[in-house]
């Protein structure tokens, strides 16, 4: 079963780790889709119709985002707002997305040790994920967890990240 890879980064060819990520997932897996939204929609006017359609052809849905102010980037936030629509992904009739598998794949530049409730960002990275839990559990999909990369702005190495986007592109993404 193929999975659908929904990119958003602004600016993926100056990234460090989405554009590795990205990679690796084009290398080492036949069997992913990847849809970037940044290409797809330079004027943030979303084909609705298109984006729904595609969600429905695959099971299995991975969005891949660098974590902008402890969220996503306005353009994922805007997808998620026109996609996932009443009557379409929620709603007495809103069903299209019950039962697909999603996780998130997600670059954050700050220090891990700063994701703790005793630390500077005083917040936990499961804490600042709920929102995304609380759609994926309000339109009946089934979470599967986040692979994740932290120091991406200054503190990790291009090794770390090689590694980390072999982990991705083969365990997680074949795990769930």
């Amino acid at each position: 079963m193929k999975t659908l890879v929904i990119i958003a980064h602004p600016n993926i060819e100056n990234s460090r780790v989405n554009k590795v990520w990205k990679e690796a997932l084009l290398k080492n897996s036949a069997d992913v889709q990847i849809h970037e939204l940044y290409q797809a929609y330079p004027n943030w006017d979303i084909d609705i119709a298109f984006e729904q359609q595609q969600l429905q052809n695959y099971n299995k849905v991975i969005i891949q985002f660098p974590f902008y102010w402890y969220s996503y980037p306005p353009l994922l936030k805007k997808w998620f707002d026109d996609v996932f629509s009443y009557g379409w992904a929620y709603g007495s009739k809103g069903d299209k997305m019950a039962g697909k598998k999603l996780a998130l794949a997600i670059s954050i530049g700050d220090k891990q040790y700063n994701y703790q409730e005793d630390a500077p960002i005083g917040y936990s990275l499961e804490t600042l994920l709920s929102p995304f839990q609380a759609t994926i559990n309000h339109i009946k999909a089934d979470y599967r967890g986040a692979h994740t990369i932290y120091g991406s702005s200054f503190e990790v190495t291009n090794e770390e990240i090689a590694e980390n986007a072999e982990v991705y592109a083969s365990e997680f993404i074949n795990a769930f």
